[in-house]
């Protein structure tokens, strides 16, 4: 399927509505059922199954933003993957267990210093440590 005929499309509709997704998304169901990796690019419902995505992925986007996680929320993503306690945390980074319940509660903010060490010794982008 050209990009042209999704712009085209696009550009006369978009979902407006919960009842609209709803249906489309239902239809994207209907149309997974019936479209493969085989399916032939010019087919009619691997046409309507790209348009109806990029609607309602649209539509979700708008509707439904994936916002950033904030430097606590990844910290203690990444102590739990890790398996590290505050205490083992903190001394993986060379601070108070406190000053680390002060990041996790969002009262404090780390040092450059210790946003740097975050970043390296816990495997977190440096612009999530820093806010970027």
């Amino acid at each position: 399927m050209t990009k042209l005929i999704l712009q085209k499309f696009k550009a006369m509709y978009k979902i407006n509505n919960e009842k609209e997704f709803t249906a489309a998304s239902a239809r994207i169901e209907e149309l997974l059922a019936v479209v493969n990796n085989d399916t032939d690019s010019n087919d009619k419902n691997l046409i309507e199954l790209h348009i109806l995505s990029s609607l309602v992925a649209d539509y979700e986007e708008e509707k439904y933003p994936i916002e950033r996680p904030t430097l606590a929320e990844v910290i203690k993503l990444r102590m739990f993957e890790m398996k590290l306690s505050q205490v083992k945390l903190s001394s993986l980074l060379g601070v108070s267990p406190s000053r680390i319940s002060e990041y996790l509660t969002g009262k404090s903010e780390p040092t450059l210093k210790v946003a740097r060490e975050i970043s390296i010794k816990l495997n977190i982008d440096a612009n999530i440590v820093l806010g970027a």
